[in-house]
């Protein structure tokens, strides 16, 4: 399972995050976000555990858990093409809409 980590500390390492989830089992990988001008870290990562109950346990007991001095927000992540798909709604089919100036002219 695949969970969203928040309100991370800026100053947190994925060693530190790794750990925090171990505690209630089997971590494949611990990922906290960077950004790609500054470096720095945007204060949210991703865990993955492989297995669903220990994944849901962390997600219960880490939720709203004060880790570095910040309370963080922990709950299963939506794979970004789910939560996508009706991102733009309607039709995106474009044809016949063109420009409407070209459509004004005498």
């Amino acid at each position: 399972m695949n969970i969203y980590v928040g309100s991370l500390n800026f100053k947190m390492h994925e060693a530190e995050l790794r750990e925090i989830f171990e505690e209630y089992g089997e971590v494949t990988s611990a990922k906290i976000i960077i950004d790609k001008y500054s470096g720095k870290s945007k204060g949210f990562g991703f865990v993955e555990m492989p297995n669903e109950a220990e994944a849901k346990k962390a997600i219960q007991e880490l939720n709203g858990a004060e880790v570095s001095g910040r309370n963080i927000i922990v709950n299963e992540s939506i794979e970004r093409t789910e939560r996508r798909s009706n991102f733009r709604g309607g039709d995106n089919d474009r044809r016949g809409g063109g420009d409407r100036r070209r459509d004004n002219r005498g």
